[in-house]
């Protein structure tokens, strides 16, 4: 067996937890969780070793969301915004959404924010989680 599956085999059984579908709500955080942790490690260096795995993660976990509570995320982005000037808050002070470098990826709109984060800044900024929804795109389809 050559050099690099063995070391596969060794580290897949801790990787592919990660890397597949979210079986329910509570898998469903703990690979959020997993994420944000990843994110506070990468940071914005493109080149670190687990970039890839935490780009793969994201996808997972928009694709959970996407399926399960579908909601387009450009209006979220324009609402987190106003919320943070209306507030005075800075990207490092929350918390609800994760570290600096999340909170600028979403604001990039290289991210969407996901139903936890939501719910985080829902009742931090006490608005309805529904405000970071898009109503007029109900009927839009991809």
């Amino acid at each position: 067996m050559n050099a690099i599956l063995d070391q596969a085999a060794m580290h897949w059984a801790h990787i592919a937890p990660l890397l597949t579908e979210p079986e329910n709500e509570a898998d469903y955080d703990a690979k959020v969780e997993a994420l944000d942790e990843l994110l506070d490690m990468v940071g914005d260096d493109e080149d670190h070793p687990l970039a890839g795995l935490a780009a793969r993660l994201g996808d997972i976990i928009e694709a959970y969301d996407e399926e399960h509570r579908p909601m387009p995320g450009v209006s979220s982005v324009d609402v987190l915004r106003y919320l943070m000037e209306e507030h005075g808050v800075t990207q490092s002070n929350l918390p609800e959404v994760g570290a600096q470098p999340v909170v600028s990826a979403i604001l990039a709109g290289k991210r969407s924010l996901n139903w936890r984060q939501i719910c985080g800044l829902s009742e931090r900024f006490g608005v309805p989680t529904d405000a970071f929804k898009e109503p007029h795109h109900a009927d839009h389809h991809h």
